[in-house]
């Protein structure tokens, strides 16, 4: 029980945010993105609506992913403004990922409130995120303002709200340690 406890205790104080730029080219196998996957399915869930859904880009369809991007800045930015520089930036994080794993929520108003389908796909990706980091790969949850149209783009059901990208690499970024405030400073004991 002793080493469990360390184990886990490391895979969680270790975690950090680990940005596109940082990852190098190393192929993601697709086992370990399945178990990935498979931890995350494993969050808590009230009324076991299991409400996380997640589309997986790896390989060639990156290319897909990043076009939106690249598009929706296209789109959005009057000409005046519009930089071929940019259009390019739009989608480099997508194409210097080894997975991007869009993170949704099938929502059940009739029996849950929003709030808890999201707080569960949250707990869903923590496990992704705890996973990832056992396997020494680097991550981090991105929600651009473009969400709703991603959704779109990607034709999501009506039922179904995009919460945002779960951006994952091998990557060469230095350790570095947490910055925490003290949890004490968080926590009052009830008498």
């Amino acid at each position: 029980m002793e080493q469990s406890i360390q184990t886990i205790n490391t895979i969680i104080s270790t975690r950090r945010s680990i940005f596109p730029p940082s990852y190098i080219e190393k192929e993601i196998p697709d086992e370990v993105i399945k178990n990935i996957l498979e931890n995350a399915n494993y969050a808590p869930t009230h009324k076991l609506t299991e409400p996380w859904r997640f589309i997986v880009f790896k390989g060639a369809s990156l290319n897909k992913l990043a076009g939106f991007f690249s598009e929706r800045y296209r789109t959005v930015t009057p000409p005046e403004s519009y930089s071929q520089a940019r259009y390019d930036a739009a989608g480099e994080k997508v194409l210097k990922s080894g997975c991007v794993i869009v993170i949704n929520a099938e929502l059940h108003p009739e029996k849950l409130p929003e709030w808890e389908e999201v707080a569960s796909t949250a707990c869903a990706v923590q496990n992704m995120w705890l996973t990832a980091n056992a396997y020494g790969l680097g991550s981090y949850w991105s929600s651009p303002g473009v969400l709703k149209e991603l959704g779109e783009f990607l034709g999501l059901p009506d039922n179904q709200k995009c919460l945002g990208l779960f951006f994952i690499g091998y990557h060469d970024a230095p350790e570095t340690p947490a910055r925490r405030t003290p949890i004490e400073s968080k926590v009052t004991w009830a008498e």
